[in-house]
């Protein structure tokens, strides 16, 4: 794969699935078996040449999801620790860390002792020590997984600002669709060591390449072959995202452009912005829809379990998936 400067690249995967491989080889914690590593066009690692540069060599920035800080150094020493050996002085030094320190809003706190800090706020110093010698890439392996949910969607909003104000390219792997969602100009998903598809987060989200890729980011309704005859009129593999379908009275007219199919609402779960509901076909099998919560009152119209409904959704919304790469499976 190839990371264009200035872009955040996101790893998107299960666990196992070789993300976290692929980074640490980018980083030089890690040796390949083969092949070859560039940065800026500069190889740092070649199993034909038998080169393979060490991480301090290769000009990368690295925030692990542990923070590695230094529980006996203040703030600012954590910060400052990546200059030794760099040759500035000290003035050029204590510059650069209370710059680093005033991008990620730590400033006022560069004399903490580090153990006085939370876990956000840990989070920053490992961000400010991974840019405080500016490097050409900054390697992320899930960063906010220690965070709670509030403070991670406030970070993750941080970090994209960040990333746009220093043009610093990120390398970020993540197993949180949402995030990867969130962060990336282009996102790469893996599946059992291989990269099964690459495109922008509308692209992948809206054109998920295989079945695995429509399960994995976000959530489909995975049509199976027996089912796609009944439902789509036609065979092959194909996917509904919940949020596509619309759900109605059994007697709301279909259009000429649209699918339909009759069931009864079989659970109901309320999420606060929408409503998930699983549908029970009058064809067999089941489907998975989710409305917004836009309208009070229609939504507790719809919610009564065993309620007969109509499920309707443009035949432009149906996805239809290829085959998975030999040796995965959906």
């Amino acid at each position: 794969f190839r990371v264009e400067k200035g872009e955040v690249y996101t790893m998107l995967g299960p666990s196992g699935c070789g993300k976290t491989t692929s980074l640490r080889s980018v980083a030089g914690l890690e040796t390949p078996d083969a092949g070859r590593i560039a940065l800026n066009e500069r190889t740092v690692y070649s199993s034909k040449d038998r080169l393979n540069l060490p991480p301090e060599k290769r000009n990368i920035g690295m925030v692990f999801q542990s923070y590695a800080i230094w529980p006996h150094m203040t703030v600012a020493k954590n910060v400052a620790y990546p200059l030794q050996g760099r040759g500035l002085s000290t003035e050029e030094a204590r510059r650069r860390v209370s710059r680093a320190l005033e991008i990620v809003g730590l400033l006022d706190l560069a004399d903490r002792p580090s153990p006085n800090l939370s876990g956000g706020q840990q989070q920053r110093v490992a961000l400010a020590r991974a840019i405080v010698f500016r490097p050409a890439v900054l390697l992320l392996d899930e960063p906010l997984g220690a965070l709670d949910q509030k403070l991670r969607k406030e970070v993750q909003v941080e970090l994209k600002d960040l990333q746009r104000e220093l043009g610093i390219t990120f390398i970020f792997v993540t197993h949180d669709q949402e995030e990867a969602l969130t962060m990336s100009d282009r996102l790469a998903v893996f599946h059992r060591g291989s990269i099964v598809q690459v495109g922008s987060p509308a692209a992948v989200y809206e054109h998920p390449a295989t079945a695995f890729v429509a399960g994995f980011v976000g959530s489909s309704n995975l049509i199976s072959a027996a089912s796609a005859q009944a439902l789509l009129g036609r065979s092959g593999r194909f996917a509904i995202r919940p949020e596509k379908i619309r759900l109605g009275e059994p007697t709301d007219k279909v259009g000429a452009d649209e699918h339909s199919t009759l069931g009864r609402i079989k659970t109901v779960v309320y999420l606060g912005a929408e409503t998930r509901f699983i549908i029970a076909l009058d064809i067999g099998g089941e489907l998975m829809v989710t409305q917004q919560n836009l309208r009070e009152s229609s939504m507790e119209a719809l919610a009564a379990q065993g309620r007969a409904v109509r499920l309707t959704w443009k035949r432009g919304h149906v996805l239809t998936l290829a085959d998975e790469p030999q040796g995965a499976t959906a």
